[in-house]
């Protein structure tokens, strides 16, 4: 039997394509390749370039690769042009995937991991944020992965599908083989080390005024062969009978920005620039992630909770991988 994994050429997808395939196990990639990278699946790995509300080509893929279970990376996953184009992340990201749930479930495929996010909550309330923390996402994107996090209750209600949703915090870091590559790049990590390169001139810093140590946002990093192993152990729970779950995937601390900086400037050694500008509407001071339930419940454990090491990891990728994959 063979796990589907929809959006493997993307930034996780690939990492827990990588770890699956370590695993021993048969992987079945399904990407449309408008965000993922064809280079970032290893060229053994049977591969369909396609859209995972095609109906057709998911039944097809299932009936000839005896897929077990499905993991779902595949998204949009861009808060702000969530907010200008409400309507591609609705499309995409939760009429697509009722597509996907629908042709999966009229073949028995009963197991399903979703890749979520911590902006279902919205702003926090209070932290550390754990998994019974009201949920009010302040954007489109978020709202979209929350839309199907409602839909797998009732599926599961309905069909006995059985899923764990992993709500993630900040994900970075890079395996040996995979790093992030998007365009446009948005995330503190990336953009900070572009700068250490000399790709940009400085990185901005949104906001010094903030009630924290430093004055600026603290958010939980946490690295994407962290993520990916969190998947293993969600499909190994749900082989063994366990129940649906929605669990939350942090570090349980936080770093500030000008501390990611910091510890780039020691990794790299290049002198980075920042410069101050306002808050961007709507950033909480602080996103940290309460994680005991994945301990508890899947036996995680994060292997690379250091900035210092996550950065080490990306530096390393982006050296070798200038360009990206292109």
């Amino acid at each position: 039997m063979a796990i589907l994994v929809t959006g493997g050429a993307g930034y996780i997808g690939s990492v827990a394509v990588e770890d699956l395939r370590a695993q021993n196990e048969t992987v079945v990639v399904l990407d449309n390749l408008v965000y993922g990278h064809r280079k970032a699946v290893d060229s053994s790995v049977a591969f369909y370039e396609g859209d995972i509300g095609d109906a057709s080509l998911v039944e097809k893929i299932i009936k000839q690769h005896n897929i077990e279970a499905c993991m779902h990376f595949s998204a949009f996953a861009f808060v702000g042009e969530s907010v200008e184009k409400p309507q591609i992340y609705y499309e995409n990201n939760f009429v697509q995937t009722l597509k996907l749930l629908d042709v999966l479930i009229e073949n028995n495929v009963k197991k399903f991991i979703f890749s979520s996010t911590c902006a279902t909550y919205g702003e926090p309330q209070y932290v550390p944020i754990d998994e019974k923390h009201p949920q009010f996402p302040t954007s489109p994107y978020g709202w979209s992965k929350f839309m199907v996090e409602r839909a797998l209750v009732d599926y599961d209600a309905a069909y006995n599908l059985k899923y764990v949703a992993l709500r993630y915090f900040n994900a970075c870091g890079a395996s040996e083989a995979c790093g992030e590559d998007h365009h446009p790049e948005t995330h503190l990590i990336p953009l900070v080390l572009f700068t250490a390169q000399g790709r940009r001139d400085s990185i901005a810093i949104f906001g010094d005024d903030y009630p924290t140590p430093d004055g600026t946002a603290i958010r939980d990093y946490i690295h994407i062969s962290d993520l990916s192993q969190a998947h293993l152990l969600a499909l190994k729970h749900l082989r063994v009978g366990g129940a649906s779950e929605f669990i939350n995937l942090g570090n349980g601390g936080g770093y500030s920005v000008k501390e990611v900086i910091e510890a780039a400037r020691k990794i790299t050694g290049a002198d980075i620039k920042a410069t101050v500008a306002p808050r961007r509407a709507g950033d909480p001071s602080r996103l940290v992630a309460d994680a005991k339930k994945a301990r508890e419940v899947l036996g995680w454990n994060p292997q690379y909770p250091e900035i210092e090491r996550i950065i080490e990891s990306a530096w390393t990728w982006h050296s070798l991988n200038p360009n990206g994959y292109e």
